[in-house]
């Protein structure tokens, strides 16, 4: 019975390794019992030199899905595949189950549809101003622009407060509830 198994690999060769193991499935005899090999990704939108960008980013880096029956020679191909550190779970790797797959493949489902933002500042958010006048003041967000890369944020200066616009989301960092005081 062909089960999906987490297959750990070197981080940034995910795409060598599933072509490693999808293009000699044949001649290995290994087609019958390794069917699907999967590098779970969503599409990210960031803002560079001013422009949007959408790129597509692994959500998990360093792993592969790969839907397998597994014994003695899927196993040992699987793990002699080069790329391949090990199975999730080393010697007794274990199976995930058809709850796990079926979130998995429903979220990566989901994920298609749409573009994530790889910044997550929404307004009302504390953050710290890392870059420019501002720098070490924390405020909090005002107003997001995800298509710009910009954000305005609310600071306290000599305690009135003061909006700080046009800043981008690489001169911010997100601070928690706690440091914000």
């Amino acid at each position: 019975m062909q089960r999906w198994f987490v297959v750990q690999v070197i981080s940034s060769h995910e795409k060598k390794v599933k072509k490693a193991l999808e293009e000699s499935l044949s001649s290995k005899g290994m087609a019958e019992y390794i069917t699907e090999v999967l590098i779970p990704t969503e599409n990210v939108s960031e803002v560079k030199r001013g422009q949007q960008k959408v790129s597509e980013k692994r959500m998990w880096p360093g792993y592969l899905l790969v839907k397998m029956e597994f014994n003695d020679e899927s196993w040992a191909y699987v793990k002699d595949t080069p790329g391949v550190i090990d199975f999730l779970g080393g010697e007794k790797p274990v199976p995930l189950s058809e709850k796990e797959v079926a979130d998995i493949l429903q979220e990566l489902e989901d994920r298609k549809k749409g573009v994530v933002q790889k910044h997550k500042v929404e307004a009302g958010d504390k953050v710290k101003i890392t870059d420019g006048v501002f720098i070490n003041f924390i405020g909090t967000v005002t107003e997001v622009n995800h298509e710009k890369g910009r954000l305005s944020v609310m600071v306290s200066i000599f305690g009135r407060d003061t909006r700080v616009d046009d800043l981008e989301f690489w001169q911010v960092e997100q601070v928690s509830a706690e440091n914000a005081g």
